[in-house]
């Protein structure tokens, strides 16, 4: 490697200078034009130049619940899929495929009918699905 082949890094450098080229090329206005907004300094974000902006203009509804549990739903028909006797988990449904994830936790409702004798082990239970499951002979369980 000789001097002359040395180059600086990729993107180590800023923009040239254009030289030459008049005042608006590095001094005075720096090519910003005359007076106005734009060549005094930046506005903030949504600033529409002292009109009512957007987000002030439209109307609020509603609120986002900090303390809101966002809980898994399986119905009891979708426990179909496994054998009799099996103990039915939150692990067991995300690997059979029936919730992607646990989140809050899983609540079994009663939409359908239940075939299998099954121990459901799960946070929370509708009415009807701990009926469904214990008249299919199976065990309902809060963990």
């Amino acid at each position: 490697m000789k001097l002359n082949e040395l180059k600086y890094a990729e993107g180590s450098r800023g923009e040239r200078t254009r030289k030459g080229r008049g005042r608006s090329s590095k001094g005075k206005t720096s090519g910003r034009g005359q007076k106005g907004q734009k060549a005094r300094g930046k506005t903030r974000l949504g600033f529409e130049g002292g009109q009512m902006p957007l987000y002030r203009r439209i109307p609020k509804r509603g609120f986002t619940n900090i303390n809101r549990k966002d809980i898994a739903i399986v119905n009891v028909e979708e426990l179909n899929v496994f054998d009799n006797g099996v103990e039915v988990t939150p692990a067991l449904l995300i690997q059979a495929g029936i919730i992607k994830n646990v989140k809050d936790g899983v609540k079994v409702l009663g939409e359908g009918k239940l075939e299998k004798n099954l121990t459901v082990k799960v946070n929370k239970f509708s009415e009807n699905a701990k009926k469904a499951i214990e008249d299919a002979g199976g065990k309902a369980e809060v963990i």
